[in-house]
């Protein structure tokens, strides 16, 4: 994989982040994460997308893809925008798998780890959640947890899916998957939905992990919720459609040996799994819909997300 860290053998990873005026933020990220991946010896790049940044985050973009091998970016050609930027990480990442990550530190390079791991026994997509036993979430605002619990849980009623963390942008997937969700439609924040729904309906293996969430101690939130409700109630009511009424027309096709798409035989076993999966999950949830509130906790003085 040309332009990434060398190679250690295995499937190698793509971590995807976009930036906009990330100038304090992003540094630590990066480093931190570069780190992780370094220590597991996995195979990796790091893509930034600067998002139409108007501070100094392109300036120090620079300065990273020059001091760490396989940290390279790019700035977003489209117009400016989460969805966009993400869009334009996803057409242009390298790997086997892709990871999304958050600029602001609020993901936890364990978790990436995690993620890659889960990747290389065979699944094509993971996904986080940050409401399960196992999890840890530091000084999450109360308003958006009530709207985030909320949404989560329609969208969850609505698909059956047994996952209570849909909207969370911090997933991996392999590349077959990516390819598999395409056209892309959302521009905005929508997309962290568009993703996992369009890869669970059109038939892709997943698995889910707890994981950990930190609120951002540098930066403002690029999330407007007013401004966001319609369009992430565009593309769930988009997708169900899909699944309602396309009779399959979007979902993977065998292949001539009857395996489904390209995936591995492990994917065939990860589809066997995915039942107790998803109970294992909607027990959980059950759970958390009464304890949220009370593991949420304050950051300590001086930790970093």
């Amino acid at each position: 994989m040309s332009g990434t860290h060398p190679a250690l053998g295995g499937l190698t990873f793509s971590v995807v982040i976009p930036a906009h005026n990330e100038e304090e933020g992003v540094r630590p990220t990066v480093e931190r994460l570069y780190g992780a991946l370094m220590a597991e010896r996995i195979p990796f790049e790091i893509l930034i997308v600067n998002d139409h940044s108007t501070d100094q985050t392109e300036a120090v973009l620079q300065q990273l893809a020059g001091e760490l091998p396989g940290v390279r970016y790019v700035n977003n050609p489209k117009s400016g925008g989460f969805g966009f930027a993400i869009q334009t990480g996803l057409e242009r990442f390298r790997g086997d798998a892709v990871c999304i990550v958050m600029a602001d530190a609020s993901d936890d390079p364990r978790d990436v780890v995690a993620y890659y791991r889960q990747l290389e026994a065979g699944y094509e997509c993971v996904f986080g959640s940050r409401f399960v036993r196992g999890s840890r979430v530091v000084d999450y605002p109360l308003h958006k947890l009530v709207v985030n619990r909320l949404a989560n849980k329609f969208i969850d009623v609505l698909f059956r899916l047994g996952f209570n963390d849909t909207t969370n942008a911090f997933k991996a997937y392999r590349r077959e998957a990516i390819e598999g969700v395409k056209p892309f439609l959302s521009s905005h924040f929508n997309i962290t939905v568009e993703l996992p729904l369009k890869a669970i309906t059109r038939g892709y293996t997943y698995t889910t992990l707890p994981i950990n969430w930190y609120n951002r101690a540098t930066g403002v939130s690029k999330l407007k919720i007013k401004e966001m409700g319609s369009r992430y109630l565009f593309i769930v009511l988009y997708v169900w459609l899909e699944q309602l009424l396309s009779r399959g027309d979007y979902r993977r096709k065998p292949s001539a040996d009857g395996a489904i798409g390209t995936a591995s035989a492990s994917h065939a076993i990860a589809a066997s799994q995915y039942a107790s999966i998803a109970d294992a999950a909607e027990r959980a949830e059950a759970d958390v819909m009464n304890t949220t509130l009370p593991r949420i906790s304050a950051r300590p003085h001086g930790e970093q997300g």
